[in-house]
C-alpha cells in the first residue's frame, strides 16, 4: 500500500540582521501562506552553530511546509508575496541557507 504524502517541507536557516523588520514579514504573509496550504512546523531563534556546511551565520532555523511542492512553488511566485518578500524580507534577512527539502508521509 502506499503511504499517502502528508506534505512537503523545507529546513532553512536564515541570518536575521532585523527582527521587528522580519516579525512584519512573516505577519505580512501569514494569510498568502495559508491561502496555498502552507505553515511553519517548527521555528527557533538559535545563538550558537556548532557545525555547518555553509559560510552564512545562522540564528534562525524553521520548518516550512506545504501540501505540495508546486504548491510551494506557487506561493513564492505569487506576485503578492513578492512585494511583501521585497519590502520586509530582503531588507531584515542577510542570507538564507536551505537545509533540507522533503516529502512527508504519514506514518
Amino acid at each position: 500500500m502506499e503511504k499517502e504524502i502528508l506534505s512537503f517541507e523545507t529546513i532553512v536557516g536564515l541570518q536575521v540582521k532585523d527582527e521587528i523588520l522580519y516579525a512584519e514579514y512573516r505577519n505580512a504573509m501569514k494569510d498568502i501562506l495559508e491561502q496555498y496550504e502552507g505553515g511553519f512546523r517548527y521555528d527557533f531563534k538559535i545563538q550558537e552553530t556548532l557545525k555547518s556546511e555553509t559560510e552564512n551565520p545562522i540564528n534562525r532555523v524553521f520548518l516550512i511546509y506545504f501540501k505540495n511542492k508546486e504548491r510551494k512553488q506557487s506561493f513564492f511566485a505569487d506576485p503578492d508575496y513578492k512585494k511583501i518578500r521585497e519590502t520586509y524580507f530582503v531588507p531584515s534577512v542577510e542570507s538564507t541557507t536551505q537545509i533540507a527539502e522533503y516529502e512527508r508521509f504519514e506514518d
